[in-house]
């Protein structure tokens, strides 16, 4: 399993640590579309345990997904990548499914599955034929239950993780670049701001008891949402989540850290020096509006307007007239979308670009494209509508219906309310350009951004 970074406003489900730009037209929904109206039953157990029962008789598959409150954001200090290493661990063995076993039963029945680790959750799911929904529950409740915790699991992960540091971020060009180093310049919070893919010392130092701790705390019923979608009856599938899950112990949960940040007020630079790259690379963040805010729903309008398609305002002034880079990368969340995490977040976009161009002459450009915000039009909100309504589309139908079990967990783990999936337009429809230049003043303003430089010269002795 491995981090992978975001690209564009895509959904990335593949594991560990994840827009289609039609004709504009004069309303922001094509004629005779109707609303989006995921069929939903939430519900939770006497454990604790979030329940989501999505029905989908399109195709004769099912998806299940467990979803685990605890991401990288509030793993324990001076356990850097913990999160990260214990997803690995879920896979290890569990009482009645000995080492891989997990993985084999998935795949002989015809099934795939992952999981990852993100900000503010960590993830397992599958995809397998219909008819092994109960297989399905039965494998996730066994491991929910009881892991496989041995030394030799513990040591043997330990280097699979650290072989992942070194081969996708120290050996790498541009590795980490700027998924995992954007948030250690821009934020000022530990729990925002460290390694979450891990300090190799601090991978090493990681004790079994710690391992025992951080399952028996954390992979709880209680903190954990169970979605189940696709062709199967709600009557089997309540009857088997209560079969397998009800009699799971809950946990007693820590109180939840202070992850808030600081409103940023003075401009931060930064220059990182990279010797496998052959060329430089800027990445510029900006700290977003609280989450489900009339701001934060603008920001996502504002994301279709800069940077998604290449109609956008950056790839227009930075690859189409200047050509300064070939592409214009970014958005909300490089580790997901915009509505996958629950805490502070970054707007932020990257290109590697030529290196006769002056680093000066890009963030021109920015300062360019944010200030034309100001003379935005209903139309221009028009076509970002648009633009956003085929991504949300692209996520929720595409990629064996991981993308909807995605939102869906999210929104019941964090709001307590996975029916959200469903008034989403609604809430970027209501947009106004009064928000949008308010909100561009407010948060595209130099005083909050980030800006880093990868200078591709071998570091000096």
């Amino acid at each position: 399993m491995r981090i992978v970074k975001k690209r564009s406003f895509s959904v990335m489900l593949a594991c560990s640590i994840c827009l289609l730009v039609p004709a504009i037209q004069s309303i922001a929904s094509p004629p005779g579309a109707t609303p989006l109206n995921v069929p939903i039953e939430y519900y939770k157990l006497g454990n604790g345990l979030k329940v989501v029962l999505s029905q989908d008789k399109t195709a004769p598959t099912i998806a299940v997904g467990v979803f685990y409150n605890i991401g990288f954001r509030i793993e324990p200090r001076n356990r850097t990548g913990f999160a990260h290493l214990f997803e690995h661990m879920m896979f290890q063995g569990s009482k009645n499914l000995g080492k891989m076993e997990f993985i084999k039963l998935v795949q002989q029945n015809g099934g795939v599955l992952n999981g990852s680790t993100r900000f503010d959750f960590t993830n397992y799911f599958e995809v397998m034929p219909a008819h092994k929904l109960e297989t399905a529950l039965w494998a996730e409740a066994d491991r929910m239950k009881g892991l496989s915790i041995t030394q030799a699991n513990l040591t043997n992960q330990q280097g699979v993780v650290k072989n992942e540091v070194k081969v996708n971020v120290l050996n790498q060009p541009y590795g980490g670049f700027p998924w995992l180093d954007m948030p250690q310049y821009a934020n000022e919070n530990w729990y925002n701001a460290h390694n979450f893919y891990g300090d190799l010392a601090d991978l090493d130092s990681a004790k079994l008891e710690d391992v025992e701790s951080f399952f028996k705390t954390y992979y709880a019923p209680n903190n954990a949402v169970l979605v189940v979608m696709g062709d199967f009856e709600i009557a089997d599938g309540k009857k088997w989540v209560d079969e397998y899950f009800s009699k799971i112990a809950s946990s007693s949960l820590p109180a939840k850290p202070d992850i808030s940040e600081p409103r940023q007020e003075k401009e931060k630079r930064s220059v990182k020096e990279d010797k496998l790259a052959n060329k430089p690379a800027i990445a510029i963040g900006y700290k977003m509006p609280e989450k489900n805010t009339p701001e934060y729903f603008a920001m996502g309008l504002i994301d279709q307007m800069l940077i998604e398609g290449n109609d956008s305002k950056l790839y227009q002034s930075l690859v189409q007239e200047k050509g300064y880079t070939s592409a214009v990368n970014g958005g909300i969340n490089y580790l997901g979308n915009m509505f996958d995490y629950n805490g502070p977040m970054l707007f932020m976009s990257d290109m590697v670009y030529d290196s006769t161009v002056k680093p000066e002459s890009i963030i021109a450009e920015y300062d360019k494209a944010i200030a034309s915000l100001q003379n935005v039009t209903q139309a221009d909100i028009n076509l970002a509508l648009i633009k956003m309504r085929s991504g949300l589309y692209d996520q929720i139908g595409g990629g064996l219906g991981l993308g909807k079990l995605n939102m869906l967990a999210s929104f019941a783990l964090f709001y307590d309310n996975p029916g959200m999936i469903n008034t989403l337009e609604d809430s970027f429809k209501k947009v106004t350009p009064e928000l949008i230049r308010k909100t561009a003043k407010e948060y595209l303003r130099s005083t909050n951004r980030t800006i880093l430089i990868v200078d591709p010269k071998a570091p000096k002795s």
